[in-house]
């Protein structure tokens, strides 16, 4: 990620600027199907700035890029990047930032598409990269997907 981009807590300042983007994305996310999961999704996306579990990546003061995790669940719970701005290292700078927050001993998930869904073609290699391993196969959303690991434990 160059230097153009920034990468950040979310503020609430950034909430509409997170959710156009969103916007744009939301068909890759089953959970975004109808206008009540769409808000829904925006209270929850509130809920994560106030407690410091929404990271944003930004280029000319407009969220590029988003990650929402969880502390008590032990799993990064949702993340995207526009279109325009995709293999730019963000999704990665975002990981990274998340992985850095947690202890160097719990263990991490995220559930991401099945193989062989195109939607996984981009996320599940980009896990792996990290040291994610396939999991359990779980239903989110009445879609079908895959939970994956990052064992840390020491």
């Amino acid at each position: 990620m160059n230097k153009e981009y920034s990468i950040q807590f979310a503020q609430t300042q950034d909430l509409d600027s997170w959710m156009r983007m969103i916007e744009i994305v939301k068909d890759n996310f089953p959970g975004l199907k109808t206008l009540e999961q769409f808000e829904s999704y925006r209270q929850t996306v509130i809920k994560n700035i106030n407690r410091e579990t929404a990271i944003c990546v930004k280029k000319l003061g407009q969220v590029v890029g988003v990650l929402i995790f969880s502390y008590n669940s032990k799993c990064l719970s949702c993340m995207a990047v526009h279109p325009d701005h995709r293999k730019k290292g963000i999704a990665s700078a975002m990981i990274t930032k998340m992985l850095e927050l947690f202890p160097d001993d719990v263990d991490i998930s995220v559930t991401t598409f099945i193989e062989g869904d195109v939607k996984g073609i981009a996320p599940r290699p980009l896990y792996k990269k990290f040291g994610f391993v396939e999991d359990e196969l779980v239903e989110e959303f009445n879609y079908p997907h895959q939970r994956f690991v990052l064992h840390r434990k020491l």
